[in-house]
């Protein structure tokens, strides 16, 4: 929001003729006041993520305003000239009228009419805080979706299945002989995401010269040293070649996207996720925090037939952004700008899908193994979809040779019907999660991606969602912190000899 205020002797205006077909229906259409605070209003595309607090703001700001020039009175004037990206209509008048209803039984207050042109005449008292202007910004909800509120608001259910298939209820199950697992079900059940103090990768990372904070950025943007690009560079050619190996195609799309864009913008309220946005020729772009805007649009754009599933696209996203929550930042753990190798693929049916969710969990197997990371597998299940596919998710644990902690919801908050994550537990007793594939039952419809099928009639495919290795980022601090942790044990800590910046010394 952009506001002009102005200490006046007075006001006047006057409505003449309707300027928009929004305008508001008015019995007077005049108005004036005298010694009076006029805030000239502009309501901006920005408030309407949270326009209460908006309202609040403006509020308090006019309070404090009045009380300090020794105004009787207060004016609301909506002024679309302070900005080029307005809110809509509905939004503005909702703050408006919002604003005139709480200032009125306090202080004597009137209202411009909103989408009309007026006349109007004033005059300025000409002290120093008669001229004042003000930006007041939405809080507490930079880009929080839809998705992100309903997480908060669901309830989960806990288990633990076992080798034998038994969905046992967390507090009943005996975890001896998997303290790590316990360790893994405690951080995801509390939910608590705050970090208390530094873990130890960071020490690391920053002593031996492989990353580190970088102050002209924003928080959770890092730099990283030639020994550290080394060591995620190999691991970025190691996912992509397996990858490639299991007929992954590659491509690259555009890190930002239009919030106007109707797909687009209904499909951030289905992602739990804060974005970072930004402004440019009176438009609003988010930078993107995976690399599906971009492959759904290429599918969206693709001429498929039922021979051609399943299909892959891959990107190795460089640079995926997430506004995460500051004090959920440190280190390589939770960043706001990372590198996420995003694979997803198209497939004819849930038992097609349930394939190739077994193929691409198989390959995260080996992709942990590969990096030597102790792990505990987490799997979220809609329940309906647990229930009718309980051999399935059997099967999964009987490959992974250990118990998993299983998350059940009675309702389907997101796009997917179920999704695994390899999750690695650190030092603090804190889970990250790597490997992930879901299976995405909406996103094909919203895209409109469609498939010929044997028949010659068009179908909606699924999707699935994977990254094999997670955020690249995310893999560098798990190896430091396993690291860390064999040292503790009294082992000598080293990296996989393929990924050792400095493989081989020769002591003379």
């Amino acid at each position: 929001m952009r506001v002009l205020l102005i200490h006046s002797d007075y006001i006047k205006f006057k409505a003449k003729k309707k300027a928009i077909k929004a305008a508001e229906k008015i019995e007077k259409p005049y108005g004036e006041l005298e010694n009076v605070l006029i805030a000239f209003i502009a309501v901006e595309k920005v408030d309407e993520k949270n326009p209460d607090s908006v309202v609040k703001q403006l509020i308090a700001e006019l309070r404090k305003t009045v009380k300090k020039v020794g105004a009787e009175s207060i004016a609301l004037y909506p002024y679309a000239h302070l900005s080029s990206s307005l809110g809509s209509s509905s939004t503005a008048r909702k703050v408006l009228d919002q604003a005139y209803e709480e200032l009125k039984d306090e202080f004597k207050t009137i209202k411009a009419p909103f989408g009309w042109y007026k006349s109007f005449e004033l005059r300025c008292k000409g002290h120093p805080l008669s001229e004042l202007s003000r930006t007041i910004l939405p809080e507490g909800k930079e880009g929080i979706s839809e998705a992100l509120k309903a997480e908060k608001r669901l309830k989960s259910h806990w288990y633990i299945l076992d080798l034998d298939g038994r969905l046992i209820p967390v507090e009943k199950f005996n975890f001896k002989g998997h303290e790590n697992l316990k360790k893994f079900a405690d951080y995801e059940i509390s939910k608590v995401r705050a970090v208390k103090e530094e873990p130890p990768h960071v020490k690391l990372m920053r002593s031996h010269e492989l990353v580190d904070y970088e102050p002209g950025s924003d928080p959770g943007n890092l730099r990283w040293y030639p020994k550290g690009y080394l060591i995620k560079n190999l691991l970025e050619e190691h996912v992509s070649n397996i990858v490639a190996e299991n007929g992954g195609m590659r491509v690259e799309t555009p890190i930002m996207y239009s919030c106007d864009h109707p797909q687009l913008s209904r499909y951030l309220d289905r992602f739990p996720a804060r974005q970072y946005t930004l402004k440019a020729g009176g438009r609003e772009y988010f930078l993107r925090f995976a690399a599906c805007f971009g492959q759904y649009l290429i599918k969206h754009d693709m001429t498929i037939s039922y021979k051609n599933l399943p299909l892959k696209l891959y990107e190795l996203s460089h640079y995926s952004f997430r506004y995460e929550q500051s004090g959920e930042l440190v280190g390589l753990r939770r960043l706001r700008a990372f590198t996420m190798p995003d694979m997803h693929t198209l497939v004819r049916d849930m038992i097609q899908a349930k394939e190739e969710f077994l193929n691409q969990y198989r390959l995260s197997l080996r992709w942990m193994k590969d990096l030597g990371l102790d792990y505990e597998v987490g799997i979220r299940f809609v329940r309906e979809f647990y229930e009718e596919n309980r051999e399935f998710a059997h099967e999964l644990i009987k490959l992974a040779k250990k118990p998993a902690l299983i998350e059940i919801w009675d309702e389907r908050p997101f796009y997917f019907v179920m999704k695994f994550e390899f999750n690695f537990v650190d030092a603090l007793n804190k889970a990250s999660a790597l490997s992930t594939v879901q299976i995405d039952i909406e996103n094909t419809e919203r895209f409109n991606i469609t498939y010929i099928d044997e028949d010659g009639k068009e179908k909606y495919p699924l999707l699935l969602h994977a990254s094999i290795s997670g955020s690249i980022d995310r893999n560098v601090y798990a190896l430091l912190e396993k690291a860390y942790l064999e040292q503790q044990r009294g082992n000598k800590p080293m990296l996989p000899l393929w990924l050792s910046p400095t493989q081989v010394r020769l002591v003379p």
